[in-house]
């Protein structure tokens, strides 16, 4: 099978590099994307790799740009990316890279510095001009207010007495700019530290004012304090200090308060000036850096991952050649030459590099091409585990099973159209999504589940017309093969009225696709029909896609050729599953063909007998009792014996499936210890373990085993597989339970919510109607599509997971990761491609 159903044929090759031509040749591999290079150097530290420093060198690039990143961030400029991805940088190049890097990081940080003190500077006159402006009202109000009685209540009875007349009393002050926040429990220290014998008077600043730090804006209040003597001065002086307010020298004589306000008021301007230059010149710098921001993380990028190869190689004994180990696809080797060649051409070195194939028995990583289509429904699989190498592939087919099994549970036209034109939505503006690279985990799930929410959406639109649905309403395409026989008096006086089909109520022939519009109004027995309906087709659905995924062993048993799996595994699995399980679905099939309503058929409804009874009664090997007197027991002829063979054949596949296997086994190693030694092995009896390669695969190697151990793994496999036949069966019956549970919200939120407002009327009714349908509108797609569709999602991925991919599907492997410059871009970092 090709590489759609397995994965790619790896292989283990030896690279030889000459050391001028070693860059060039792995930038060439990193723009292709092929191969996956092994850690030569396990044992040797990080730091004492060959290329430390220049990796060194590419982090302190790095460092810079994401500092002129995070600058031209915060002045909100746009950085221009045209998608593109320029190729690695000569080592050369460093150089003249590194040069603009510092160039621009000096050039900003020394903008970045005389900006901030000219903020410094600008806001200090600032605080200064309306320290000026406030102190002048409080002077105004000292000069008006000099009596006796108020320096008493400033200066304590002390105070009073030690001013006699003929003494003029002299009081300092100091005068400053504090934290709004602060000023309460600076007036409180003050009062506290100073026993009441200072004076504070506070005036608030209305525009906040701008940190020069970080740039906060920050409310602040002017004071100015009164005391008297050198001692409170001091005192004065260290409270400030330790609240960090801000004092300014104020003149006393208002002349000079005047010349004062007017030199601030110059220098604002100046300032101001200065300052818009000087945002303007960083402006430029920093819009000339975002011109080319990206590519030069682009091209950083490359030459850290390149550098972090070559860290992996090894240096042969002349120090002249660069020695390699990679995992490359087989199908891609000619594709890789050459572009080792171009890398070569590129380095001007006339020695070509050389590319060996080696042998080797390790196991080669899975590598499973994929594209925009595929990429997704591949995540899914390997989110269980990753395929072991060569083993069979299930995603091709989980493109079409996930979103119908999906459907079966979520089947409605209505929603799956909502979700449909979503995922469509997607599809369609799927480059310029792309290109708007977001951080939100959830936008990025729904994105790039696009192509499976799309087909979901189209198969619940295919099952919504089958169960003939849509918002828990029915489509009349084709007409109803139903019809009232009753009068319309009979009708509209009777609640409960029952079709018979086996009277002219029914025409006799189905309807032409999906369900009859008539059950939709059905209200005794439409729950009734509709659980056997879905029940019935989950087993089926259920009993197949396991069948399907036991053959799907098959394939990779007869692919690794391992017989004894084949035979002792295979066999007696699809046997189990075929004689009680398979035929279980096939009763049905015989009851939905012979028995009906009318006597026309070979037999009537009422001798219908119950499958699950029926099988039952097989398993326990008892005989079936009939529906009525004139009833069959029996669906066919020999159903009792067919049915005993059957039970006995499952029987019989159960000590087969324990015990073969280890005792084949067995018998092998005693043959080879009796036997000259002439290279069997148990995977020469068991077949051999791998698709005709060197390497390892998906097969089985018990080499190492001891014998109890096979017994025990056997056992275990062995009483796992035939529990979860039955459990497996019944857990294929979560599609009819959220089937049924999603169309009863629906019916639900139709005739409690929608249906309030359509049976007003009047243009009243048609505002009530507007909000309804609104409110309406919210709930199903919030609970309907994206409740239940979730619940739908993980429900389907549980039957992939356990049910369908435990039949074949082993998932040992370790993914495929390749060196590989979009992937490193895209996640940001300098990833070599290793894996450990």
């Amino acid at each position: 099978m090709g590489s759609l159903f397995r994965s790619e044929e790896m292989a283990l090759c030896q690279l030889f590099l000459q050391s001028e031509a070693a860059y060039a040749c792995v930038s060439e591999l990193g723009e292709l994307g092929l191969v996956q290079f092994r850690d030569l150097n396990p044992d040797v530290n990080a730091f004492q790799r060959k290329f430390v420093n220049e990796v060194r060198r590419c982090d302190e690039m790095e460092r810079k740009l994401r500092y002129l990143e995070k600058e031209i961030k915060k002045d909100g400029i746009p950085m221009l990316d045209t998608g593109e991805s320029p190729e690695a940088p000569q080592p050369r190049e460093m150089i003249d890279l590194e040069a603009t890097f510092e160039k621009l990081e000096n050039e900003l940080r020394e903008v970045n510095q005389n900006a901030e003190a000219l903020k410094r500077n600008f806001l200090e006159l600032t605080e200064l001009k309306h320290i000026l402006r406030k102190t002048q009202v409080f002077f105004d109000e000292m000069a008006d207010n000099q009596n006796e009685d108020e320096q008493a209540q400033l200066l304590g009875e002390e105070g009073v007495r030690a001013n006699q007349p003929g003494q003029n009393l002299k009081l300092g002050f100091v005068a400053g700019v504090i934290s709004r926040e602060k000023l309460p429990a600076f007036e409180r220290m003050l009062w506290r530290a100073c026993r009441g014998n200072v004076f504070l008077r506070q005036a608030m600043i209305e525009s906040p004012l701008e940190d020069p730090t970080n740039g906060d804006q920050v409310y602040k209040s002017v004071f100015i304090i009164f005391f008297q003597g050198d001692q409170l001065k001091t005192r004065v002086k260290k409270i400030c200090e330790g609240f960090r307010a801000t004092l300014y020298p104020c003149p006393e004589a208002p002349a000079d308060r005047r010349e004062m306000a007017m030199g601030v008021m110059t220098r604002i301007e100046d300032l101001n000036t200065v300052l818009g230059q000087t945002q303007d010149h960083r402006h430029r710098v920093l819009v000339a850096a975002a011109k080319n921001l990206k590519n030069w993380f682009v091209k950083v990028r490359k030459i850290k991952a390149i550098y972090h190869t070559l860290n992996l190689f090894n240096l042969d004994v002349t120090q002249k050649c660069l020695i390699a180990e990679c995992w490359v696809p087989l199908l891609d080797i000619e594709t890789i030459q050459l572009a080792l060649r171009r890398g070569t051409e590129r380095s001007g070195s006339s020695v070509p590099p050389i590319l060996n194939r080696m042998q080797t028995f390790e196991n080669p990583p899975t590598y499973n091409r994929t594209n925009k289509f595929t990429k997704a429904f591949q995540a899914l699989i390997d989110a269980y585990g990753v395929a072991s190498y060569r083993e069979m592939n299930p995603a091709p087919y989980t493109i079409i099973t996930f979103p119908f099994l999906f459907a079966v549970m979520f089947g409605d036209l209505g929603h799956g159209a909502i979700m449909a034109l979503f995922g469509l939505w997607m599809i369609r503006k799927e480059k310029g999504l792309a290109a708007q690279k977001t951080d939100n985990e959830i936008w990025n799930i729904f994105f790039g589940g696009r192509y499976i929410i799309f087909l979901m959406g189209v198969f619940s639109m295919y099952t919504g017309l089958i169960y003939n649905d849509i918002f828990s309403k029915s489509l009349n395409i084709f007409g109803s093969h139903w019809h009232l026989s009753y009068n319309k008096s009979t009708v509209w006086n009777n609640n409960y009225l029952q079709l018979s089909p086996a009277t002219s109520d029914y025409e006799g022939t189905p309807y032409p696709f999906g369900m009859d519009p008539i059950w939709q109004v059905a209200s005794s027995n439409k729950i009734v029909f509709q659980n056997a309906y879905k029940m019935k087709i989950s087993i089926i659905f259920g009993v197949l896609h396991m069948i399907f995924g036991v053959i799907m062993s098959w394939h990779n048993h007869t692919y690794f050729r391992n017989r004894l799996s084949l035979i002792y595994e295979f066999i007696p699995q699809l046997l189990f599953l075929v004689v009680l399980f398979f035929y279980l679905v096939l009763l049905m099939f015989i009851k939905w063909n012979r028995y009906s309503a009318k006597n026309d058929f070979p037999m009537t409804e009422a001798c219908a007998p119950s499958i699950l009874i029926t099988f039952i009664d097989m398993v326990l090997f008892k005989s079936s009792k009939a529906p009525g007197k004139d009833c069959n027991v029996h669906m066919f002829a020999g159903q009792s014996f067919f049915q005993t063979i059957f039970v006995l054949i499952a029987l019989a596949c159960i000590p087969v499936m324990l015990l073969g296997k280890p005792i084949k086994i067995m018998q092998a190693r005693k043959l080879a210890n009796v036997q000259p030694i002439t290279g069997s092995s148990d995977a020469e009896v068991g077949g051999m373990s791998n698709g005709g390669g060197s390497h390892g695969g998906g097969g089985e190697h018990h080499d190492e085993e001891e014998m109890s151990e096979i017994f025990i793994h056997q056992g275990i496999h062995t009483i796992e597989y035939v529990l979860g036949s039955v459990s497996h069966t019944a857990s294929y019956l979560r599609l009819w339970a959220l089937s049924l549970a999603h169309a009863q919200l629906a019916e639900v939120l139709w005739s409690m919510v929608l249906s309030l407002g359509l049976n007003k009327e009047g243009w009243l009714g048609g505002i009530f109607l507007t909000v309804v349908f609104a409110f309406w509108a919210v709930l199903t797609v919030g609970i309907l599509v994206l409740m239940e569709g979730l619940s739908a999602f993980l429900h389907t991925l549980r039957l992939h997971w356990v049910e369908f991919q435990s039949k074949f599907y082993m998932g040992h492997g370790y993914a495929f990761q390749p060196f590989s410059f979009d992937t490193i871009i895209e996640n940001g970092t300098a990833a070599t491609g290793e894996t450990e």
